[in-house]
This record gives C-alpha cells, sequence and structure tokens, in this order.
C-alpha cells in the first residue's frame, strides 16, 4: 500500500494553491484528481492581481501560451435597466481560461499527482484513511468543489444547502460573432436581477465570449437566464443567439454555509468548505486563500491532526474572511422586505460612487484587502 503524509481530493486552485504552500514544509504531498488535466471548468473566469501576488505568478510569464485578458473596468446596471462603465485606467483584474490556469496551478504545486482517479472508498483505520484500498494517509483535505466527497464524510448534504445555482457558457466567436459583439474585452459587464437576488455577466476574453447568470433563488434558474440573454440580444449588446450549451454548477457564499471545515485527519477548502465571497459569489480567491492558510495550519499541527490541533485552520478563516452577517448588505437582507431591497438596490445601482466604490471595488475586487 502507498502512503503520504496529506492527501488531497481535488485539483482545482483550492487544493494546487494548499499543495504549493506545503512545498517547503518536508511533507509528502500528493493530490487526487478524478478528471485528467486540462479539463474544463464552469466559471466565468477572471483573477484579481492579488491571486497572483499570493501564488508568486508572474503575469508576463503566466501570459507566454495562454489566455491573460487585462480588465481595467466594469460596465455594471441592473436586467431592464441603464448601465454605465466604470474605467479605471488601470488593470485592476484579469479574464482567464479556466483549462489553462488550473492546469498551469497543478503542474507548478510540487505535489504528486493521481489525475483519472475518483475517490471510490475511504475509510478509517489506527488514526489514518485508507483511500480506494490502496493509499494510507494521517490527513485528508477536501477541495473537490461543491459535491466534493470529503465533504459528505463531515456531514455536508448538498442537496438540502441553500447554495447560489448558476447556468453559463464558454464559446470561441466565429467572425459574424464578432462582429455583432459589442462587449469590450477589457471592460466585462455585470447585470444584477431586478430583485437583486443574482446577476448576470457577459466576458469576452480575445475571441472567447462567457455568458452567465447565478441566483440565491434556485427556481426558474433557466428562464432567468434566458431572459437575460434576450436582454443583452435587445439592448445591442450581442446580436446573435448562444450557440454553446448552457452549464450549470452550484456554491456555498462564505457566512451561509455551516459546513465543519476541519474534523480530525480532515479538512475543507475553497467550495468543498462554502467559502465564496458573499455579494459577488467569486470563488477563486477564496479558494486560493483557503488552501493557503490550510497550508499554514497544517505546518502548525506538527504531525497533530486531531480535531482539536486543526482547529487553527478555522480561526484562520474568520480572521481573514470575518464572520457571518457582520456586513451592513446581510444586515440588511435580514431586517428589509425583499421589495423594499429591490428597489433600493436599483436605485444604487444607478449612483455612480456606489457602483464604483461598494459594488466594484469592494464586493468584486476586494481592493481594501491586501494580498495574503
Amino acid at each position: 500500500m502507498d502512503a503520504c503524509d496529506v492527501l488531497i481530493v481535488g485539483g482545482g486552485p483550492a487544493g494546487s494553491a494548499c499543495a504549493w504552500g506545503l512545498g517547503n514544509s518536508g511533507l509528502d504531498v500528493r493530490i487526487l484528481d478524478k478528471q485528467r488535466f486540462p479539463r474544463d471548468k464552469v466559471c466565468g473566469g477572471w483573477i484579481t492581481p492579488a491571486v497572483l501576488s499570493e501564488l508568486g505568478i508572474d503575469a508576463a510569464e503566466y501570459a507566454r501560451g495562454r489566455l491573460l485578458q487585462p480588465i481595467t473596468g466594469f460596465r455594471t446596471g441592473y436586467i431592464g435597466g441603464p448601465a454605465f462603465d466604470t474605467d479605471y485606467n488601470s488593470t485592476v483584474s484579469y479574464g482567464i481560461r479556466r483549462r489553462e490556469f488550473d492546469e498551469y496551478l497543478l503542474r507548478r504545486s510540487g505535489a504528486r499527482l493521481m489525475e483519472g482517479v475518483a475517490l471510490a472508498s475511504l475509510e478509517g483505520e489506527d488514526g489514518e484513511w485508507i483511500v480506494n484500498g490502496q493509499i494510507r494517509t494521517r490527513l485528508l483535505v477536501g477541495a473537490g468543489g461543491h459535491f466534493c466527497p470529503v465533504a459528505k464524510l463531515t456531514g455536508a448534504k448538498p442537496a438540502r444547502e441553500n447554495a447560489v445555482v448558476a447556468q453559463e457558457a464558454e464559446f470561441e466567436m466565429d467572425e459574424r460573432q464578432r462582429a455583432g459583439c459589442r462587449i469590450r474585452p477589457e471592460i466585462p459587464e455585470l447585470y444584477f436581477c431586478a430583485d437583486i437576488k443574482g446577476y448576470g455577466w457577459c466576458f469576452r476574453k480575445q475571441n472567447l465570449l462567457n455568458i452567465g447568470l447565478g441566483r440565491m433563488d434556485q427556481h426558474r434558474l433557466s428562464e432567468h437566464v434566458a431572459a437575460f440573454v434576450r436582454f443583452l440580444q435587445a439592448a445591442g449588446r450581442i446580436t446573435f443567439d448562444v450557440p454553446a450549451a448552457l452549464l450549470g454548477h452550484a456554491y456555498l457564499l462564505y457566512g451561509v454555509s455551516e459546513r465543519k471545515t476541519a474534523d480530525d485527519g480532515m479538512l475543507l477548502i475553497g467550495d468543498a468548505a462554502g467559502l465564496a465571497y458573499k455579494q459577488s459569489g467569486e470563488g477563486i480567491r477564496p479558494a486560493i486563500e483557503s488552501g493557503l492558510l490550510a497550508a499554514q495550519a497544517i505546518v502548525a499541527a506538527q504531525g497533530n491532526y486531531s480535531r482539536e490541533s486543526l482547529q487553527r485552520y478555522g480561526a484562520l478563516l474568520r480572521k481573514r474572511f470575518g464572520k457571518s452577517g457582520q456586513d451592513w448588505a446581510s444586515k440588511a437582507g435580514q431586517h428589509l422586505p425583499s421589495a423594499w431591497i429591490g428597489a433600493l438596490g436599483r436605485t444604487l445601482l444607478g449612483t455612480r460612487w456606489f457602483v464604483r466604490d461598494v459594488v466594484i471595488d469592494r464586493w468584486f475586487l476586494h481592493a481594501n484587502e491586501p494580498a495574503l
């Protein structure tokens, strides 16, 4: 039977960041993923400069042979209403292609890789985990997204959770579609639903176009997505139908998720832990930061992977991401009728200072939070 000190289940940004963070720890780290990389991933696909800084990635080096679309502003409004541009005149974010980004992180993680291998069985024996009857490890890190099998072991029940649901499509535009697309690559477009329970996006990354919509309300999602596409067409942002199949995914917002992030011999990171930002739903930066924080906690545990020893990880998450419901938007949602919130939200989305200082700077870019 093979053995390792730490087995990470999931080779996405969270798992790769955790392995990279453990690179100088002296621990034997292995990553297991049911897919082989590169693989497509349902995601809007954008990162902030803080992500590159946290992982020690040089933007120019990464861009060689890969898509890295500079973003200098956003067009923001609500579906059915007016919109306006906020231009920073400098790069505040980047558009990426997840199949490229995730493979890049995985290959540089320094971990031993097991691709195309699903977690089929898991048994506890003498303070260790035996995975698939073949690998023995003392610490299991769940990094397999919302439906991570490790998360289910800690009691997570994805079918009963209040998850955000989204549908999107990413496709390469042909000559006719490029001529009929008014989305500027450096200015992604964000349009909130009229009830402020979600938003749609339209990102152009060179010749790729990513269109999608996510909502906290899981009912009639396909109808909301179809209405959003019709809005983009009526507004003249695109003149064609979306040719690719819309794919769905789900994730939990930090502060809403009740998942247990640490247990005996076990940690959850990224979407497996339910860490997406509350207002934007963006998950790549929280995933990477949770992976790096988990690496800190693992090193500090010095081989003692009991629940009590690993509680340090939960404390690091709270220090970084805050406590549930402490921001004013969450409090407003608890005390104001939904109709009031919708009306107030639409009014504020027509105010340039609110869009720039709150929606973009705080909710989407988290510009007030320095890199780890």
